[in-house]
């Protein structure tokens, strides 16, 4: 049995680290902003413990042997200091936190958007650099994090990075939500026809990599984690609405007019102050616009991952 501290446990990724662990027998803890929060993390298995990335301390974490560190701000919108309060600030408190409460693995819960500064992603892997100065905040505070995760290990505190592109499965809180209500309102539109060509992880594939980067993978090293192939926007977004019923139109716009209609909400967003998110934004445009191929070699090698479910499976799953 192994001691396990989650955060971003009410989410879609760390509500299946929970479920997952909480299966396996081990005894898991998590990060609690809300009783709200503390219904649905009750409700998985864990103990939901009061706290979030602003005031955690070694106390919160208590005995955990390890971090699932999954929170983090990954709206496309929001106030201007939101993505470093708690992607970076949030990150550091989080590490500080867990080396005193000595914990000995750190596993943290990235994103290839760390490499984005608008350009397409071909047969990348680890060695391509971070973009901790991306135009795009969430991609530049997610960098600046893994920057603090690779630094803070050391003997006795191992640090893991994993790194999965366009999570999707049962659960997921962000890509099927926005695919429904953006298809119920009429707003639906591709960009370049859905042509980009993307690399993709499913949440079973990336909870069966957090499980494996407990006791595998080298400590301060950022892995990929990856379905097997790589398939267009346009079948992976229509696959997955059609799996709810949903049929998607087949309305597009070119990448170049997506950058600037993205450009132009961003700037009369900030402008004149208007409510909610902008329809489109910079970084919303960019990436159903550009390639994004990765390559697993690393995690296959070093932490002996293979994907659990495959892609067809998976959608089998969804549409069940």
């Amino acid at each position: 049995m192994t001691r396990i501290f989650v955060t971003g446990g009410s989410g879609f990724v760390g509500g299946a680290a929970i479920r997952h662990f909480v299966a396996k027998g081990d005894d898991v803890r998590a990060m609690s902003r809300s009783a709200k929060s503390d219904a649905v993390v009750q409700q998985l298995g864990a103990a939901a413990v009061r706290c979030d990335l602003e005031n955690v301390t070694a106390g919160h974490i208590g005995n955990a042997e390890a971090v699932v560190h999954s929170a983090a701000f990954v709206e496309q919108w929001g106030p201007k200091d939101a993505w470093k309060r708690f992607n970076v600030d949030g990150t550091a408190r989080m590490l500080t936190a867990a080396k005193a409460a000595g914990v000995k693995r750190f596993i943290h819960i990235s994103t290839e958007s760390v490499l984005w500064c608008g350009q397409s992603l071909r047969n990348v892997d680890e060695t391509y650099p971070l973009a901790p100065n991306s135009p795009y905040p969430y991609a530049a505070t997610k960098a600046q994090a893994e920057q603090l995760v690779m630094a803070a290990n050391a003997p006795g505190f191992e640090t893991i990075i994993l790194r999965p592109r366009f999570i999707w499965g049962p659960g997921d809180t962000t890509l099927i939500p926005t695919i429904e209500h953006m298809a119920k309102t009429g707003r639906w539109m591709w960009v370049n026809h859905g042509r980009a060509m993307t690399s993709t992880t499913h949440v079973d594939n990336l909870i069966h990599a957090i499980d494996l980067a407990l006791t595998k993978g080298r400590g301060g090293e950022a892995y990929f984690i990856l379905d097997d192939g790589v398939r267009s926007m346009h079948e992976m977004i229509s696959g997955i609405a059609a799996a709810r019923g949903i049929t998607l139109p087949e309305k597009s716009i070119p990448a170049w007019l997506a950058d600037m209609i993205g450009a132009a909400c961003e700037g009369a967003w900030g402008v004149l102050g208007l409510k909610g998110e902008p329809l489109l934004t910079r970084f919303s445009a960019m990436i159903m616009s550009r390639d994004s191929i990765l390559n697993d070699a690393k995690a296959r090698r070093d932490m002996e991952y293979r994907p659990v479910i495959s892609v067809e499976d998976g959608m089998r799953a969804l549409a069940a």
